[in-house]
């Protein structure tokens, strides 16, 4: 099964994970500390009510031949709230293993029990958070809307009868796992629209990790309902893989902890380097701190992923860092640049590499495409007349910005010119000095959100 998520929007280095899926598990765990909105309180009043409304009636009703020891009830409790408590946690939630568990309960206790005792499994699994006060109480409804997957297999076994475990059974229990999913799939659904207006579709793309790793489990699970009709706490063969998979999840965990941390370390440096520029020549600094909304919304335009995304946003941010190396007073000259000083000044570019190699990491990486900030699509730019597609995507995208904004920008040497004129030679200049996508991205941009007009 998989716990309440937030949805996933979703070249990368191993040690890079996502920066989208690392900001939406932040957002999940906030979430879970978090105390209850309107919406929360109506959706979880709903689903986990109509939860007990289905799995006390089934248990009331459903007459079974099983009788259980109280141990076993409890020893299948217990692992299934250990289990719980293994969230490897992907993009906008987690995925736990409780799926080795389901299944040996579906065969060792009354088939109307299971979803109950699968709920009191996933409040025992939760309750260190609440007594610790990592999670209000007000969260157990949240609990419960996590158990409708259990009602599934159980309606269709209860259906078919209590029999034992057996593998010829292979076409009862696909039929199983199947309403185990289409159950889950539903719940989860009248939760998230009610809750925050997801839609089915998005939460079978949330879902479907989930159902990768419960339909994967599952089969390890009957082979554990198998071996425990001979003795029924033979199924605890399960906990050494669950301890397996819980050091798997802290391992993820601490990468996730550790990517959020590196990330605010590189987003920190890029900003002290900024701050050197804006030392060295105030324009330079300002100008490219203006540049990074306008550059992440012509990102966002183009459909740049996550990763390319973040490259968009620490490029803008030190596409001028280089000109630390440059004379100051080169960059403040009020008049054009002689052919000499030009050549000099055009070394920016390299310089900024090299500073942002000094850094390493994802600095490092970010330096190759502040090599490229001045190409052209032509091929008539520095430093290496790259030209089209052969030039990064996100330093094309630099590029057009960093334009527009010195083109709508008192200078030195010049006024400012009016958006419409500087859109102009954009337009003019599109399939010569800029990429001709990036430059209807920009238009498309900056005519729906005029607070980045200049």
């Amino acid at each position: 099964m998989i716990d309440l998520r937030l949805p996933a929007r979703a070249r990368a280095r191993p040690d890079d994970p996502d920066p989208e899926a690392v900001r939406l598990v932040q957002e999940t765990r906030r979430r879970i500390v978090s105390g209850l909105t309107r919406r929360d309180r109506w959706a979880l009043l709903l689903v986990g009510g109509g939860f007990l409304a289905a799995a006390v009636p089934l248990l009331l009703f459903h007459h079974s031949a099983r009788a259980p020891s109280a141990l076993t009830v409890l020893a299948l409790i217990a692992v299934y709230a250990v289990a719980f408590r293994v969230e490897f946690e992907i993009a906008g939630g987690s995925v736990v293993p409780t799926e080795l568990v389901l299944v040996p309960m579906l065969f060792l206790l009354p088939v109307g029990a299971v979803p109950l005792a699968v709920a009191a499994g996933i409040v025992c699994g939760r309750l260190p958070d609440y007594v610790r006060g990592r999670a209000p109480i007000s969260r157990v409804g949240a609990d419960l809307v996590s158990s409708w997957h259990a009602m599934g297999p159980a309606l269709v076994l209860a259906l078919a009868g209590e029999g034992g475990p057996s593998l010829a059974n292979w076409d009862l229990y696909l039929a199983a796992l199947a309403a185990q999913f289409a159950v889950d799939l539903a719940a989860g659904t009248v939760y998230q629209q009610i809750a925050y207006g997801l839609s089915p579709r998005a939460e079978l793309t949330f879902l479907s990790v989930g159902f990768g790793v419960d339909a994967a489990l599952a089969p390890i699970g009957l082979l554990a309902a198998i071996v425990a009709q001979q003795h029924a706490l033979y199924f605890l063969l399960v906990f050494p893989l669950v301890a397996l998979l819980a050091g798997f999840a802290r391992q993820r965990r601490s990468a996730i902890d550790g990517a959020v941390a590196l990330g605010s370390a590189y987003r920190g440096a890029a900003e002290l380097l900024v701050d050197f520029v804006e030392d060295t020549d105030a324009y330079t600094g300002d100008h490219s701190k203006q540049i990074v909304d306008l550059v992440l919304e012509v990102a966002d335009d183009l459909g740049v992923d996550s990763r390319g995304r973040r490259d968009a946003e620490l490029a803008a941010l030190l596409h001028d860092v280089g000109k630390m190396r440059v004379p100051r007073e080169l960059i403040t000259k009020p008049s054009m640049l002689t052919p000499v000083e030009r050549a000099l000044m055009e070394t920016h570019t390299v310089e900024g590499e090299k500073i942002l190699a000094r850094v390493g990491g994802l600095l490092g990486d970010v330096g190759n495409i502040v090599r490229s900030c001045h190409e052209r699509w032509d091929g008539a730019g520095y430093p290496d007349g790259l030209s089209g597609e052969a030039i990064p995507l996100v330093a094309r995208i630099v590029a057009c910005c960093d334009a527009y904004n010195a083109m709508t920008t008192d200078r030195p040497y010049r006024r400012a010119l009016r958006q419409r004129d500087a859109l102009a030679e954009l337009r003019l200049h599109a399939g010569t000095q800029f990429d001709p996508a990036v430059v209807d991205a920009l238009v498309r941009v900056l005519g729906r959100d005029q607070s980045l007009v200049a």
